[in-house]
């Protein structure tokens, strides 16, 4: 069995990464599953978050690379809508992703945003503290090696889902 393509969308909070997850979704010429560090976030209870936040949000990124690998075997298109960020608990984070998913066709997408656009996109949604994209990128990781790169500050959601089907999916 053909294995399926697993395309990990990275960057800070309030980039767009899950604008465009949806906009991929919308398509109808190609499937993803979804996997993102919010949602296995929520698999950690409050209680533990609050003790231990990077401990436990650090196991359960590793748990979410490894359910992305399962689907990719049962040749599954997946998506990850996550941060590299490298950080003691989980360091080397990149090298980590690369060695779960060495066998898996993986492709890494920079979704890239101006900092002081996300910044305002943070006040606006409210979920999210104003600095928190800066302090995501100071926590980024360094050398990751990028199939593409999209700007959402540049292009729309929809049109930044185009440019992955169109670079990574084209026969």
């Amino acid at each position: 069995m053909e294995k399926g393509r697993i395309v990990f969308l990275n960057g800070v909070t309030s980039a767009g990464k899950t604008s465009i997850v949806e906009a991929l979704q919308d398509r109808d010429d190609v499937f993803f599953y979804v996997v993102a560090n919010d949602l296995f976030q929520e698999m950690v209870g409050d209680k533990f978050l609050r003790e231990n936040y990077w401990k436990y949000l650090s196991e359960v990124i590793i748990m979410m690379y490894h359910t992305a690998k399962l689907y990719s075997d049962m040749g599954k298109n997946v998506l990850i809508d996550g941060i590299l960020v490298e950080r003691e608990e989980i360091t080397p984070h990149y090298q980590q992703l690369l060695e779960i998913l060495k066998d898996n066709p993986l492709d890494v997408v920079e979704v890239y945003c101006p900092l002081d656009i996300c910044r305002k996109r943070n006040i606006i949604r409210g979920d999210r503290y104003e600095n928190q994209s800066e302090e995501q990128h100071e926590l980024m990781a360094k050398n990751i090696k990028y199939r593409l790169c999209v700007d959402t500050s540049m292009h729309s959601s929809a049109e930044c889902a185009d440019m992955i089907v169109s670079e990574l999916f084209s026969m």
